[in-house]
Order: C-alpha cells, then structure tokens, then sequence
C-alpha cells in the first residue's frame, strides 16, 4: 500500500529534479498506475518490452520461486536451457556463437567480460565510443562517458565531481545523426576519425559498442569499420545489445544489421521482460578456444538464479511466438511520422534520432559535455513533467537537453501517437524558453 510518510530512501532517477517522477503504485500492459490515482502511458522504460504483469512472465516467476536457492556454482537444468534458447531465438542460431554465462546485469556483465578482455590480451586500456553508457559498476562504470551517470556527484553549488577511472578509457569518434532533423554522420562524411581510432585500439584490450546511448543510433558501415579496426589491432569487440537486444528497434539484435559479428555480446534489461534482474554474455567460438585448457574463476551467488532463467525463457518463448521483435519494425513508419510533426511544430528542438520504438530528442541549449548539475529543474525535466499533465510518462537522460521515448513493444499506432500529443504539449515549455532567450537558446 503506498504511504505518504517520509522516506529514507537513497534514490536517484534518469530524470534529474523531481516534477517528473511520479510514485508508481502498480500498472499493466503498456500503462502504469500512478499514486495520484491516474492511468499513464509508461513509455519511459525499456526493460519492459511485454509490457508490464505480462501473464506468462508472472506465471514463470511465480513457479520459479518454488525453487531451490541455486548459485552459479551447481548445475541446474533450466539455466542450461536457457542458455540453448537464448541462442537458438535470440540469436537465430548462428555458427559463430560458442557459449552463454549470465548475470545479474548488464553492468556486471559488461564489467566481468572487459575484465577477461584484459586478462586475455595482456593491455590495461579500454575503448569505447563517444557519449556511450555501459553501466554503473566496475569497468562498466569506467566505460560509461556520458558525465552525469561516471558514478561521480553534482551539485548547484559545487558543478560536478567525477568518480576516477580506474584504467585509462580511451573515447572515439560516434556515428551521431538526425534521421528526423538532418544532420549527418560525421564517420561517413570524413575517415579522419579512422587513424584516432586505430591509434586507441591498439593500446586497449577491449573496444565496446552499444547502439542507442546518449541517442546515438546504429550504423552498419560503424560498426564494421571499428570491427576491422579491432581486428587489425588485436582488439577484442564487444556488442553491448543492453537497450536495442529482442526488438527494441526492430530485429532480434542490432549487430545483424552490420556484415561483422563481435566477439561477445552483452545484455541485460530487456533479457528477462522485467521478471526479474538478469544479464548475459555470449561469447564467440573463436574466444571460448582462447579460454581452453584455463580456469575462469568469477563465481556469484545469484547469477542464472531459477527464477532469472525462468523469466528468460517465457520472454524468449513470447517473443518468438507472437514476433514481437518485428513490432518495433512495423510500427517505425508511425513513429518517423509523429516526430516529423514534432520537429517541424516545435522550435526549441535541435535533433531528433532514433529507429523503431526507441528515440532522442534533444533540445537546444547547452552541451550535453558541459553538464554541470547547476539547476534543480532542467528544461528537459520539465518538458517531461508538462507531458506527464497529458497522461504519458517520457523520461530524460538525466541531463539538461535530452529526453528519450521508450514504450513497450506491445504498443499499438494509437499509443505512439498519444506519446507524440503529449510529448508536443510538454515541448512548449521549451519552446518558451527558446523565446525568452533562456536555457533552451
């Protein structure tokens, strides 16, 4: 039963302030259920692709907990089965594919696989891309550039103060684009990036890719550049499939889109439907015979625990079922729509990206680098407190500029389109702001 005594909670939230962030009391399907007693769209949230309480998910779940506490250390059946199912439907079987562990996280498991790729290679360094986030743990937290999610402090008073990485991190240049506002991709425009890119690699033991962080979207020619880049430097490559994995964008992963497959691939969010806490790592063919004849010691208690698995499996068993991989696909078009309206009607917009059920919008105003915590209620924050008015829940990067739009995959046309209205309702306060000169100039 929700409470309104204080709380004690330590908690933090993607949306930075507090006019956006409203106590969810309960929800199913695409919609959350809000302490205040209304009914919103949760388009904010991509551990969700069923949508949430979905029926399958529950029963899994609930089995699962009539289970033995089993840790990573004994076999049981369904992990192993789960781990054949990940591989059969959420990687169509590929040859290249030799083995699965999984996690708690995408954060422990981005963390446990750069570890190995040090361990293997013998560097200390590792890559990744502009404006990327990997996590929040470990080397993940050290590969996670966007500044205000580095696991550091900010503060009105004091800007920020980051956490120190523990290894060097070396960052190259980023495929950033505006597929609704036009502006192009700077790693095809110019191969300056290139010989930068080949100079880091060559130094770093790993160089992990993702494809929608800080609203940078997947580009096929990218990623096989930076493919052939690793492999001309003896660099392990990792596709972090966290956010874009089972369909968020449209396909079972993101990678396919390129002619490259990576070395490893890491998940999380989306693996288990949001049934429970869950991560993996897929590591290829060719990397489980560099661990042959070597211990890999990286024993945890709740790693591929029932109940993880046992969501796992009925997400993998929807989603194959009734293709909803395909739905980000099929409603893309919908969604391009909305948001050329969106940028044509609203002035304050700068850049609008994204493909199938995931989307940026930024805004104009300052750099997202130059990110200092300096206001209690940033613009962003406060478009997405005026589209929560309109009965949908949007969310921002935890920045000034930049909201992202991430319902579930059950999604309908109708739904998209009443994201779009209430997104266009809250974007007048930017655009107001842009009027007077303020923030949003």
């Amino acid at each position: 039963m929700a409470t309104t005594a204080p709380t004690r909670l330590l908690s933090t939230s993607l949306t930075a302030g507090k006019a956006a962030v409203p106590t969810v009391v309960g929800g199913d399907g695409i919609h959350f259920e809000l302490k205040d007693g209304r009914r919103v769209i949760d388009a904010s949230n991509t551990a969700a692709p069923l949508g949430h309480r979905h029926p399958e998910i529950v029963e899994a779940v609930r089995a699962a907990a009539d289970a033995p506490v089993v840790n990573e250390g004994w076999g049981w059946w369904e992990r192993e089965a789960a781990a054949e199912d990940l591989i059969r439907i959420g990687f169509q079987d590929e040859e290249w594919i030799g083995a699965v562990r999984f996690f708690i996280s995408a954060s422990e498991a981005n963390d446990v696989a750069l570890a190995l790729c040090q361990a293997l290679t013998g560097r200390r360094d590792l890559a990744t891309r502009l404006r990327a986030y990997h996590g929040g743990a470990g080397l993940a937290r050290d590969m996670t550039v966007q500044p205000q999610w580095h696991g550091g402090l900010s503060s009105l008073e004091g800007g920020v103060a980051p956490a120190p990485p523990m290894v060097p991190v070396h960052t190259i240049a980023a495929p950033t684009s505006g597929r609704i506002t036009g502006q192009a991709d700077p790693t095809l425009a110019d191969d300056g990036w290139v010989a930068d890119a080949t100079e880091k690699l060559s130094k770093s033991a790993a160089v992990i890719l993702d494809y929608s962080q800080g609203g940078i979207y997947h580009a096929p020619h990218y990623q096989d550049r930076v493919a052939a880049i690793a492999r001309e430097t003896g660099t392990i490559w990792i596709a972090d499939e966290t956010v874009t994995g089972f369909g968020r964008v449209g396909g079972w992963q993101q990678f396919h889109r390129g002619d490259s497959r990576p070395d490893m691939v890491t998940m999380g969010k989306s693996l288990a439907a949001g049934g429970a806490a869950a991560g993996a790592l897929l590591i290829s063919k060719q990397m489980l015979e560099r661990l042959s004849g070597k211990a890999w010691q990286t024993y945890s208690t709740f790693r591929g625990h029932p109940i993880e698995v046992a969501a796992i499996r009925a997400h993998l068993k929807v989603a194959e079922r009734d293709r909803v991989h395909e739905r980000a696909t099929e409603l893309d078009a919908v969604m391009e729509e909305q948001m050329r309206l969106i940028a044509e009607a609203h002035p304050s917009v700068r850049r609008i990206d994204g493909r199938g059920l995931h989307w940026t919008v930024e805004l104009h105003g300052p750099d997202w680098r130059t990110w200092k915590g300096e206001e209690a209620e940033p613009l962003a924050s406060r478009v997405a407190a005026r589209a929560l008015e309109a009965d949908v829940l949007i969310t921002t990067s935890g920045e000034q500029t930049s909201l992202f739009i991430a319902p579930p995959l059950i999604a309908e046309a109708d739904d998209i389109k009443a994201i779009a209205a209430a997104l266009d309702h809250g974007l007048a306060v930017a655009d107001a702001e842009l009027e007077r000169g303020g923030e949003g100039a």
